[in-house]
């Protein structure tokens, strides 16, 4: 495994105010920590996602983030700490197993977060070992005593707000977290300052104004504001999409991100699952971004037998590369067998899971061709597919 992500969602958000911490309250209709996960489980380059929560609060986890629990990719760590530091090193613990080369640590209290930030953080990590984003302080600091008198001015140029994702080696960063429980050090506000204090050299890579992090009520109602203002300058897109596949010998079908067991397989070059393959082309469409085979050639020997899921992942996170949104996907099977009721939800489950969208955003329906064409000659099966997107209006 290359790279993890370990998001530190067990804070209880009291000065958010509200009902519940903050990290599982509705932000634009949707729990901010299913916008944090969605982000992290749809990054092709994150091999697996550590949240980590408070032991209460698996139940919430469960009904603000049910369309992710089923994705591979995630492990959930209810060991969460009384303090920030606690709950990090039981996220790295739990990953120590199949230890990641490189791993990225984030608040669950910044849904802001651009995979354009994580691919930085990335390469970064990846180059010095340990690395942090930062933005310049534009105010001036002052620092003072315990009676509130300036005792010195810091020169604003070198300072810098720190945010996350920030990124480590693994084994270093889970060797510092040993240490510092060893020496009883659990006060580190963050993993940058506990790599200084180990001795490690700790990078600042560019970080984004607009990654903030959600802390006061103030903090989520600009936040709506901006989630109202973006829709507005947003133009819908619509695209279609459709693929066929002709039955071969196997035991089983891959429909939907879901194995089915079949008395067929189907003759493809990848896992040839219909559902997932017409559902990419209908975001590339809406994308005007060509289609699957233009991406993911099958010249390609790369792709042979590869899992579906990973070309669908590749469209959502090309929707919001470019500061999309995706509002709907709408995907019909033609087929005269199997029987697909029995594995329909599960079918919009995994789809929602990979795209990073509520299940309420995908209808999955089946039909019979009435024994017409060469589905109902049962010789293979057919999808077709429209997605609904949002994109930024050319020149704004």
């Amino acid at each position: 495994m290359g790279i993890a992500a370990v998001i530190v969602a067990a804070g209880r958000g009291i000065r958010a105010g509200g009902e519940l911490p903050k990290q599982f309250r509705a932000l634009g209709g949707q729990a901010i920590i299913s916008r944090v996960l969605a982000r992290f489980l749809s990054h092709p380059q994150i091999d697996r996602v550590v949240v980590v929560i408070h032991p209460d609060d698996r139940s919430l986890l469960e009904e603000t983030a049910r369309g992710h629990l089923g994705n591979p990719k995630l492990l959930v760590v209810p060991g969460g700490g009384r303090t920030r530091q606690i709950s990090v090193r039981n996220g790295l613990e739990a990953l120590r197993e199949q230890a990641p080369d490189l791993v990225l640590v984030h608040d669950a209290a910044r849904p802001f977060v651009s995979s354009e930030q994580i691919d930085l953080a990335i390469r970064e990590g990846l180059r010095s070992g340990a690395a942090i984003p930062g933005i310049s302080v534009v105010d001036t600091v002052k620092l003072v005593d315990e009676e509130g008198t300036v005792v010195a001015t810091p020169d604003r140029s070198r300072l810098r707000a720190v945010q996350t994702p920030q990124a480590f080696r693994f084994d270093e960063l889970l060797a510092v977290h040993r240490r510092a429980l060893q020496e009883g050090r659990e006060d580190f506000s963050d993993d940058g300052a506990l790599a200084e204090w180990a001795g490690l050299a700790v990078s600042v890579f560019e970080g984004d104004p607009s990654n903030v992090k959600l802390t006061r009520m103030e903090d989520f109602e600009q936040a709506e504001q901006r989630l109202n203002s973006d829709r507005t300058r947003l133009a819908v897109r619509l695209g279609t999409g459709f693929d066929v596949h002709a039955f071969a010998p196997g035991d089983h079908i891959w429909l939907g991100g879901v194995k089915i067991p079949h008395d067929q397989g189907v003759a493809a070059h990848s896992d040839g699952d219909v559902v997932l393959h017409a559902l990419t082309d209908a975001l590339l469409g809406a994308l005007a971004e060509g289609d699957i085979g233009v991406h993911f050639p099958p010249s390609d020997p790369q792709w042979r037998g590869a899992s579906s899921d990973r070309f669908l992942a590749f469209a959502a996170e090309r929707v919001r590369t470019r500061g999309g949104l995706i509002d709907h996907l709408d995907a019909t099977i033609l087929c005269e067998t199997p029987r697909l009721g029995p594995y329909r939800e599960a079918m919009r489950t995994r789809i929602a899971e990979i795209v990073g969208i509520g299940i309420g955003s995908v209808s999955l329906k089946a039909t019979t061709t009435e024994r017409l064409g060469f589905t109902g000659r049962r010789e293979g099966l057919a999808a077709q597919a429209a997605a609904t997107i949002r994109l930024p209006e050319v020149g704004t």
